[in-house]
């Protein structure tokens, strides 16, 4: 196997198809298959096309052949919309297909996800009441919007993830993430968390703590350190450039959803083809885990 986008997709098309082919759909197949779709939806995200238009047009022009059927916007837009647990699910199929998946170290984070930007917008826009206004530490401004609560390995990996109104504790989405997958706490016996100041809490200590979790997180400044507090540092860096990977590469903060299925299946989208492209480099034994210089041409 090679690194380049084409058998990516290739790859990644045969694995989903692979998994589908014991379903049985009702009625009369559609001309344009759930595998296709995934794959399409990868493809899009990996060549930074914000634009579902423009990644329509692209494709026939620049990729002749790869899908036999292409559908125009409204419906591609339908069908990734109504494929989001098709999205969910087969990014914890790949996920699982690395030997990241096992790792006993999770970093924990949430970085904003912006939904507009005019107080027009905020009142008129189908995600108000969900999407509110929040204020962004690492940078010092307000937003409109989400946050993204994302748990990955040190290598990037996504494990699992939640949108949240930007109002809502970290710790209590964090408790919620555990408590929604508890089988896969149970997988992973000696659990360590990751994570930053904003999920110091005795609740939270005493809940993971219930779980056989250890949480590792920098103290206040008139508390005793924790053992290993050092380190964090340079570990910390490593949530913050898997955002960097899906902001700066994958366009998150460019996703154009304006629904919350709209935005909710963008953002799967993003993390979908992060993990394709680490479950792809784990499979090819490339150096660089994280890397997507390979499939951004």
């Amino acid at each position: 196997m090679t690194t380049d986008l084409n058998t990516l997709l290739t790859a990644l098309y045969v694995r989903i198809d692979d998994h589908l082919a014991s379903r049985r759909r009702l009625g009369r197949p559609p001309r344009l298959t759930d595998a296709e779709l995934v794959t399409l939806a990868v493809g899009q995200a990996l060549l930074g096309f914000t634009s579902e238009a423009r990644w329509l047009r692209f494709v026939p022009a620049r990729m002749p052949g790869a899908f036999p059927f292409l559908p125009g916007q409204p419906g591609y837009n339908r069908r990734l919309r109504a494929a989001l647990p098709l999205i969910k699910q087969v990014m914890r199929w790949l996920a699982a297909d690395t030997d990241l998946w096992t790792d006993t170290t999770w970093i924990v984070d949430s970085t904003p996800v912006e939904c507009g930007r005019s107080r027009p917008t905020a009142k008129r826009s189908d995600l108000a009441g969900w999407a509110k206004y929040g204020f962004c530490r690492s940078h010092s401004r307000w937003f409109w919007g989400l946050r993204l609560h994302l748990v990955c390995t040190p290598a990037g990996l996504p494990v699992t993830w939640a949108l949240a109104d930007p109002k809502i504790d970290e710790r209590q989405v964090l408790m919620a993430l555990c408590d929604h997958e508890p089988h896969l706490l149970g997988e992973r016996p000696g659990l360590l968390i990751i994570a930053d100041k904003g999920y110091v809490s005795r609740e939270l200590d005493r809940f993971l703590h219930e779980r056989g979790i250890r949480l590792i997180r920098p103290s206040y400044r008139n508390r005793t350190p924790h053992p290993g507090e050092p380190l964090l540092k340079s570990i910390r860096q490593l949530i913050e450039s898997v955002n960097d990977t899906l902001k700066g590469q994958l366009n998150l903060e460019q996703h154009g959803g304006r629904t919350i299925e709209g935005v909710g299946v963008r953002i799967a989208q993003r993390l979908l083809a992060l993990t394709a492209a680490i479950w792809h480099n784990r499979a090819t034994g490339q150096p660089v885990t994280r890397s997507l210089t390979a499939y951004d041409h």
